[in-house]
């Protein structure tokens, strides 16, 4: 049975290596998922069958009505969600990952009966109830950020560092009390009650502009959560599939830093994100004007174009105007125009959003360019259709030294020949500041919802 446990475990890991593999590209990304979801299958049914002479018939029945109110809530969520709020989603079943990481870690601690444990085992149990808490409550705060149930710009308060750090030298001294002299059930909740504490304190301060980077970070906070836990429990699956997602998000993490050129302790510290008024009262630039045009004007200047370079950002999810944008794209390369997508890495509210977001238009997949290749196209283009998107087209972050945003890497929209801007009206993006490519000379703005202009574009390429 052990052997057989072994092999079947190992086998799990290798499914979920390479399920992980065909998630990198969107071609094979659908067969990456079933693939790891398979591994998991395998993984969770061969436990139950090692366990089964463990369970009572109370265990039988708490199992049972877990395993099915968790799969009813698995499978209508992710049918019913829309994509602007997959992100959300994200967050919330990463917090549900965490907490469940915690649990693990209590129930093992409290099994003790105020003993304290042997190193060995105690120190996986006491990190997984501290990473698990921490990545539960800051998931459920990235969650209201970006559901907008509460405020995505920063929540900061007085001496907030102060008090997060002292939070995180009581929760490390209660986790050397647990270790070292016993694990009494009020030592452990109040282990567990200021882990909690410190996930939403730490978590408040930031922006929702960060927020992609704050899933990410959280995201291999549950992994190493779950790794901790395969430990505590002797699980090799659980130990694999954890430090699988721990490793995969840390360099996540890191590569969205960089693409907003940013370090990680300025993304978490920083409260990036408060809107920037203007002397005015208003957030748009003082004394300075914008050019708004028709779709038939738009449309014409398109229809009659070499080359464009379409930039998508959460706007267009937004809008869900994917399928519109495809439309228009189609019209254009009849006439001949060369259309190209430009993707920048933190486009949208969590990685990947765009890729994910035009792969269900069926939009070519070697049409979507990463910003690095194709960022030298723009001089060469006649038209960049910039789509909902507004921080990532920003050019503050090269020309504004005293920009919050400055240094960010962004795509070159502001030097292509023309640009238009597909945009609701003149509010901020998630940074919070104004965009100087909205006035400049070059720049034409379709004001109005995203699929609702696109459909009008579409309509005036037709008769152009």
């Amino acid at each position: 049975m052990i052997i057989a446990t072994e092999l079947i475990y190992l086998l799990a890991a290798v499914l979920f290596i390479l399920g992980l593999q065909f998630l990198s590209s969107p071609r094979s990304a659908r067969h990456g998922n079933w693939i790891a979801s398979a591994g998991m299958v395998l993984a969770v049914a061969w436990t139950v069958v090692v366990l089964r002479g463990s369970f009572t018939a109370a265990g039988i029945i708490i199992c049972v009505v877990g395993f099915v109110i968790g799969a009813i809530v698995g499978v209508v969520s992710a049918r019913r969600v829309k994509m602007t709020a997959m992100p959300q989603m994200v967050a919330i079943f990463n917090g549900a990952g965490g907490g469940a990481a915690a649990l693990v870690g209590v129930s093992a601690l409290l099994n003790l009966s105020g003993q304290h444990p042997e190193f060995q085992t105690g120190f996986p149990e006491v990190l997984a109830v501290i990473i698990g808490g921490i990545s539960f409550a800051g998931s459920v705060i990235a969650f209201l950020k970006l559901q907008e149930l509460i405020t995505g710009a920063p929540i900061t308060f007085p001496g907030q560092h102060l008090v997060n750090g002292l939070l995180a030298l009581v929760i490390l001294a209660l986790a050397v009390v647990l270790l070292a002299l016993n694990s009494s059930i009020v030592v452990i909740t109040v282990l567990l009650a200021l882990v909690l504490v410190l996930g939403v304190t730490f978590v408040l301060p930031i922006g929702g502009a960060d927020m992609p980077v704050v899933i990410s970070m959280l995201n291999a906070c549950t992994g190493l959560a779950v790794a901790a836990s395969g430990f505590a429990l002797n699980n090799f699956a659980l130990i694999v599939a954890g430090t699988l997602v721990g490793a995969s998000g840390t360099v996540l993490t890191r590569k969205m830093s960089d693409a907003m050129g940013r370090s990680l302790i300025n993304v978490l510290f920083g409260a990036f994100g408060q809107v920037q008024v203007s002397a005015e009262g208003g957030t748009s630039a003082a004394g300075h004007t914008v050019r708004s045009g028709s779709a038939e004007d738009i449309g014409t200047l398109l229809a009659y174009s070499r080359s464009v370079i379409i930039v998508p950002g959460y706007g267009l999810a937004v809008a869900q105007g994917q399928h519109a944008l495809r439309e228009l794209a189609d019209l254009l390369e009849r006439r001949g125009v060369e259309v190209k997508y430009a993707i920048h890495p933190v486009a949208g509210r969590m990685p990947g959003h765009m890729n994910v977001l035009l792969a269900e238009a069926n939009v070519p997949y070697e049409q979507l360019k990463e910003m690095d290749e194709i960022n030298d196209e723009f001089k060469q283009t006649d038209v960049a259709l910039v789509v909902g998107a507004n921080d990532v087209v920003n050019p503050a972050a090269r020309n504004s030294p005293g920009s919050d945003i400055y240094g960010m890497p962004i795509l070159n929209a502001d030097q292509a020949r023309n640009v238009v801007i597909l945009k609701r009206s003149m509010r901020p993006g998630f940074a919070g500041i104004d965009n100087e490519l909205f006035y400049d000379h070059r720049t034409i703005l379709l004001f109005g919802d995203a699929k609702e202009s696109l459909t009008k574009l579409v309509a005036a390429v037709k008769v152009a």
